[in-house]
């Protein structure tokens, strides 16, 4: 019949099956060119008499066919940008779910909470979306709320600064302008029992382009407001600086719409998500 296609049939190879199977693409046209058989080589006549010893040595078309499938990609790459996403959602749920209970690292995590937390921020740094950052800065411009870092306040330190139960720590806030190229810190402190003495360490630094991923940071100015809280800190004020002081360079090595991953020089890992103006 003319709607019949005939060909000859492929022998079942341990290869061919898997590699076929894995072809994703969506198949747009196949085409079959079967050249014409040449049946001389078996000095017989065709068609065979019948019977004839079967299935060897039948004559298959010396010539064979050739198989072109002519595939798209759009198909295969739109797996892959899903196949992205998914893992991105996922490993930012992890992420989340390993920093309950801990207070941003600011006080320390065992070590193996380390290794889990920097495992996680790996794999998402592997699927960063924003490669090159520093070329669209949009991406990286307005306020971000800390929620994990390396850098902690241990031992005397968190003593002197009297961390451990008068003053509080509240939100790390970064504000970034990336017209006049400025970051502002806000690090948000309460008095315990002293429900009006609210206030904020403001640290003020510059920002300019190294490489397509990474920003040299310098340090222009600090203040404590209100005057009450200043005078808490006044006596361990170069201390609190020290721990807080963003100058150096830093990588930025993941961006998207809502979180942000950077390491500095010193070896410290920050992880923020996207913040709103009325955070700040």
């Amino acid at each position: 019949m003319a709607n019949n296609l005939m060909q000859s049939p492929i022998p079942a190879s341990s290869h061919t099956a898997p590699q076929l199977s894995k072809i994703k693409q969506s198949i747009t046209s196949i085409s079959v060119p079967i050249s014409k058989p040449n049946y001389s080589r078996y000095n017989k006549p065709y068609p065979y008499p019948y019977p004839y010893p079967y299935p060897y040595p039948y004559p298959y078309p010396s010539s064979g066919f050739t198989l072109r499938i002519c595939c798209t990609t759009e198909e295969h790459n739109s797996d892959l940008l899903t196949d992205d996403a998914e893992t991105i959602a996922f490993t930012k749920i992890s992420i989340y779910q390993s920093l309950e209970g801990i207070n941003r690292g600011v006080f320390g995590v065992t070590s193996s909470k380390k290794r889990e937390i920097e495992g996680l921020v790996m794999k998402l740094e592997a699927k960063n979306p924003t490669p090159n950052p520093t070329q669209c800065l949009d991406k990286v411009s307005g306020c971000w709320k800390l929620i994990y870092s390396t850098i902690t306040i241990l031992g005397s330190k968190r003593t002197k600064l009297g961390l451990r139960d008068f003053i509080n720590l509240g939100d790390f806030l970064q504000i970034i302008n990336i017209d006049e190229g400025k970051a502002v810190n806000l690090i948000k402190f309460n008095a315990s029992g002293l429900s009006l003495l609210n206030g904020q360490l403001t640290i003020q630094a510059s920002f300019s382009i190294a490489s397509p991923s990474r920003v040299n940071i310098k340090y222009d100015s600090s203040q404590i407001i209100p005057e009450q809280l200043m005078n808490l800190f006044k006596k361990n004020y170069e201390l609190l600086l020290s721990i807080f002081n963003p100058e150096g360079w830093l990588e930025i090595t993941y961006v998207d719409d809502t979180m942000r991953i950077g390491r500095d020089d010193k070896g410290n890992i920050f992880i923020l998500e996207r913040g709103t103006d009325d955070d700040s």
